[in-house]
């Protein structure tokens, strides 16, 4: 009987320890809006990520310009998808410090200026021409996410990539945020 209570006991030390050592499920889904690009260029820019492991994830951006009568460096980008690769370096499960590789294709009107001496009209001229572009982009970028327990996302990062293909659009294309979002 005393051995019989001891290997019940051992069974039961054994099976709790066991259980207490099961992996706790992750949440994979995240959705989140880049408050910067919104308040400072009137850009809604929303993005789903989804968590591979506890040290990547993939995701895809979507950039739209809700200012149509903008100028200056807010004018050039109309429109942009952005599917991303992240790396995080941390122990937490994907939070932290990352590296990120990007590809975004992209479109708008970008404007180039010419100033130059004429010797026939014997004048300076100042030429302005806004060329319709689509490109793609690849880049790369680095930033930080910030997970509470309940879920709840910050996030800041910047990247930057170049334009590959088409000679009518800007050479070199920016990609940076302050978000806040949800992981579900």
């Amino acid at each position: 009987m005393k051995k019989l209570v001891i290997l019940v006991l051992l069974a039961t030390v054994f099976v709790s320890g066991y259980a207490q050592e099961e992996e706790v499920v992750q949440k994979q889904n995240e959705v989140y809006l880049n408050a910067f690009n919104l308040i400072t260029f009137k850009w809604l820019d929303v993005s789903y990520e989804r968590v591979l492991n506890e040290e990547s994830s993939v995701g895809i951006s979507t950039l739209v310009s809700l200012d149509k009568e903008s100028y200056g460096y807010d004018s050039y980008r109309k429109f942009s998808i952005t599917p991303y690769y992240r790396h995080f370096f941390s122990k937490d499960y994907a939070k932290g410090f990352f590296m990120e590789a990007f590809t975004m294709i992209n479109s708008g009107d970008y404007e180039t200026y010419n100033y130059y001496y004429n010797e026939a009209t014997d004048q300076y001229i100042d030429e302005t021409n806004t060329n319709s572009y689509t490109d793609i982009a690849f880049g790369i970028g680095v930033g930080g996410k910030f997970v509470s327990k309940r879920g709840f996302i910050g996030e800041i990062h910047a990247g930057v990539g170049r334009n590959l293909f088409n000679d009518n659009a800007p050479n070199v294309v920016g990609r940076g945020s302050i978000s806040f979002g949800f992981r579900f």
